[in-house]
């Protein structure tokens, strides 16, 4: 070991450097690096998109404008209502089109607290947690706002003329994507759960009961009040908490004994 260390200086004192701890002042240092580094990004997001705005809601009200009833048309109630909305939808979309760069310092914050090989995943991580974000807003504009929006406009007749306002629709609409976008990244969070060995598949697979119920229930207080939209966000739930299972089982801190069951079966 002596001479191991004689011979590599700078790998001993590179070992040395990760194996130093940060102060309450260097996290608070480094956390308001990453903060300002995601503004700007933000606002750069934000400026790029607001050229965008208008088509860029027009797509988003694309999935109520299908089933509205043809004398139906969205409001607004005040002034000023028609500009912010434009304005929120440009810094949605702005955080849609930056989350790769986002979520990257989101990890390089985490990073100090990793070893490192797993630092040199940081890349990759921050791209997959963009994707399976993204992915869950698709996946609730695509597949849950059409059947979600023709069950609320099911209730439209002679009498009863929907007129939705923009801050009402936008609001319900933003809440959605963001749950889907959310509930997304499940697997990617049981993956570090797994590797800090906090979870396991065998203690995720004794829950199973437990994370059913508990999908159910926060389909029902993130989606509209019928059966088939809380249907459509509690069942994928459900799939990534199965994928989850194999993802512990995969990625997981393996304890000794099955470190040497596979260095045996080697």
């Amino acid at each position: 070991m002596n001479v191991t260390t004689q011979n590599n200086p700078e790998q001993h004192q590179e070992s040395s450097e990760d194996l130093k701890e940060m102060t309450l002042m260097d996290h608070l240092g480094e956390l308001r690096i990453r903060l300002t580094r995601c503004a700007v990004a933000a606002i750069l997001g934000f400026l790029i998109c607001y050229a965008f705005s208008k088509q860029l809601f027009g797509i988003m009200m694309a999935p109520l404008m299908e089933v509205m009833p043809p004398d139906s048309t969205l409001i607004f109630t005040g002034l000023p209502e028609a500009f912010f909305t434009y304005v929120k939808t440009a810094f949605v979309a702005g955080l849609f089109l930056v989350s790769p760069y986002l979520f990257y310092q989101i990890w390089q914050f985490i990073a100090p607290g990793l070893y490192e090989h797993e630092r040199k995943h940081m890349i990759p991580i921050a791209v997959i947690s963009a994707l399976f974000f993204i992915s869950g807003a698709l996946f609730g504009y695509f597949v849950v706002f059409p059947f979600g929006f023709e069950f609320f406009m099911g209730y439209a007749d002679e009498m009863i003329r929907p007129m939705p306002s923009l801050r009402e629709y936008f609001s319900f609409s933003l809440k959605l994507l963001l749950a889907f976008g959310v509930i997304f990244e499940l697997p990617l969070f049981i993956f570090f759960l797994a590797r800090l060995g906090l979870v396991t598949p065998a203690s995720l697979r004794k829950k199973r009961k437990y994370a059913i119920l508990l999908s159910f229930v926060v389909a029902a207080i993130l989606t509209p009040p019928d059966g088939i939209t809380q249907i459509l966000m509690s069942g994928p739930l459900i799939i990534l908490y199965e994928v989850s299972i194999y993802v512990a089982h995969f990625f997981g801190k393996k304890k000794p004994k099955d470190k040497e069951a596979e260095e045996s079966d080697q």
